[in-house]
């Protein structure tokens, strides 16, 4: 049954990302065209205030607990994170993980292509440069790879979130695995559909191993296997946490310390929610009362649904415009040469 605390929930993302989309992230889109290391240094700050709402929504209004343990993060460092695939909601819930551990911004997380069309979400998703797959890796691969060295060649840090069953983790431009495995003692929502009918986890478990690059294997092969290895460990240990206590770590702890505290986590949780409820009401407000600013969402909102169907999302766009500098470039010092 429908819940009002679900619609809540839905209702509040949506309308966040919606309005965020429109008038905090198109107004940066010139900004691509320009320079695509500003650009994805602004856009990747503004989506990150919007990750931090869900983080909000789920501990301090509906009573979420997080426990992680394990090797924890280093802030900052290059990182490819693999998961179990517990429920459709994993990759929202890592949040609180990595708002304690990391830092937002620096997330990309390797998703399904029809989730790109989503209005607002999806909008959010082609601005930060999530990288969608269709998932067939003939046809993903060229694109996977081309994502990975624009990021590489405008110097940004990232942790990319993947649910792999092997495939090649290496790379000169990461420092380490970080190999993360989710549990929920109860209340295991498997989809939105679960979360709309009030249906939230009241505890979120995470534990983290740490892989530095150099330990990893470098042949496709033994990667695979080391790959494989590490999810038949995943499954002793869920067996392990479901059948006893509940608890990867009876200490409750990590050996790395967050980099956050937690009255810092709560100061950010609470700004968060006032910030991004009083954004909704203005924009609402604005929309009632200026006949611009419903020009301007409407001319948003076309060029957003135009600009994926005439070339397939914005993430594209900024792919394309960096290769086609790049070969600019190129030429221009072969013929100097």
């Amino acid at each position: 049954m429908v819940s009002w605390k679900g619609i809540y929930f839905l209702l509040a993302l949506f309308l966040a990302s919606f309005f965020g989309s429109i008038f905090m992230l198109s107004p940066f889109l010139p900004l691509m065209f320009v320079s695509p290391t500003w650009y994805r240094w602004v856009t990747d700050r503004i989506v990150a205030t919007w990750l931090t709402l869900p983080v909000a929504l789920l501990e301090m209004v509906f009573g979420a607990k997080v426990i992680i343990t394990g090797d924890g993060f280093i802030p900052g460092e290059r990182s490819v994170i693999i998961m179990n695939h517990r429920t459709r909601m994993d990759w929202m819930f890592l949040w609180n993980c990595l708002l304690r551990y990391s830092y937002l911004r620096l997330e990309k997380i390797c998703l399904k292509s029809s989730l790109k069309s989503v209005p607002g979400f999806g909008w959010a998703m082609q601005v930060a440069a999530f990288i969608f797959i269709q998932r067939k890796w003939e046809d993903d691969k060229n694109h996977f790879e081309n994502m990975l060295d624009y990021f590489c060649d405008i110097h940004e840090p990232l942790q990319l979130l993947i649910f792999p069953e092997g495939t090649d983790l290496t790379g000169n431009n990461l420092d380490a695995i970080h190999d993360i495995t989710v549990a929920y003692p109860q209340n295991i929502p498997q989809t939105e559909k679960h979360l709309l009918n009030g249906n939230f986890p009241k505890e979120i478990h995470f534990h983290v191993r740490r892989y530095p690059v150099r330990t990893l294997p470098t042949s496709r092969e033994e990667l695979q296997l080391w790959c494989q290895k590490r999810w038949e460990e995943k499954e002793e240990r869920l067996q392990l946490f479901y059948e006893g206590e509940k608890y990867f770590d009876v200490t409750g702890r990590s050996i790395i310390p967050p980099c956050k505290s937690e009255l810092r986590v709560l100061v950010v949780k609470c700004i968060s929610l006032l910030y991004w409820t009083l954004f909704t009401l203005a924009m609402f407000v604005l929309l009632y009362l200026y006949s611009f600013v419903r020009l301007y969402c409407v001319t948003a909102v076309v060029i957003f649904v135009v600009q994926q169907k005439i070339f397939g999302g914005l993430e594209i766009i900024e792919l394309a415009r960096h290769q086609y500098f790049n070969k600019r470039q190129n030429g221009y010092g072969r013929k100097t040469e």
